[in-house]
This record gives structure tokens, C-alpha cells and sequence, in this order.
């Protein structure tokens, strides 16, 4: 393990993101105004636990070759994309506190990621 960021793995850290994101945007669309037994038989709750497994194939790659103390907190750009995903698909209010939570997560991520690079 090197300790450092290559475009390959941070292509894969992009990709854990976005299949993280799919997972939560498919359980909240199954989990909407639904019951639990309700939501485990719509088909859009197996997709999410799809995307979770493709997440859990690529985080472990991921940290086969990159430190975890970078790793990990890359990841939270997945809070960001969330955010963003419930706004824009589930119509989602995003208040000025929220927005500048998000705002900090991101200013977090980009020192963390400059310390890997």
C-alpha cells in the first residue's frame, strides 16, 4: 500500500459513491409509507441490496491499496451525494443549517483527499 490516491482508485471510490447512494435512493423509494414486510418484497429493495453488494465488492478493493484513514473519509462525499439525491428525487428540503453541514463534509473531504495525493 502505497498511501496514495491514483485516478484507478479514486474511479473506485467514485463508484462505491454512487452505488451507496442507489442503495439508500432504492430503500427509501421500498420504505416509503410502506411496512417492513411490504417493503422486503418490492423488487427496487433487492436492487438496492444489489448495489450494496456491488459497494462492498469495490470498498474492498478500495481498501486493498489505499489507506483507511483516507479511504474512509472520501466516503463521506456519499453524505453530499445523498443529500442531494433525496433533494432532487424525493423533493427533499434542504434548510441553510443542512446545506452548511454539507458544505463542511465537502470542505473536509477535499484536505483529506489532498493529504492522500
Amino acid at each position: 500500500m502505497t498511501g496514495t490516491l491514483t485516478p484507478h482508485m479514486l474511479a473506485l471510490i467514485a463508484f462505491c459513491i454512487l452505488t451507496e447512494t442507489a442503495r439508500e435512493v432504492c430503500f427509501k423509494h421500498s420504505a416509503d409509507n410502506e411496512v417492513l414486510s411490504a417493503a422486503l418484497v418490492k423488487p427496487v429493495t433487492w436492487l438496492g441490496v444489489i448495489f450494496w453488494a456491488l459497494e462492498l465488492i469495490g470498498w474492498t478493493v478500495v481498501l486493498e491499496h489505499v489507506p483507511l484513514s483516507i479511504a474512509f473519509p472520501l466516503m463521506a462525499l456519499s453524505y453530499v451525494v445523498i443529500v442531494l439525491a433525496g433533494a432532487w428525487i424525493f423533493k427533499e428540503q434542504i434548510n441553510l443549517r443542512h446545506a452548511a453541514g454539507v458544505l463542511f463534509i465537502t470542505a473536509g473531504v477535499a484536505c483529506v483527499g489532498a493529504t492522500g495525493l
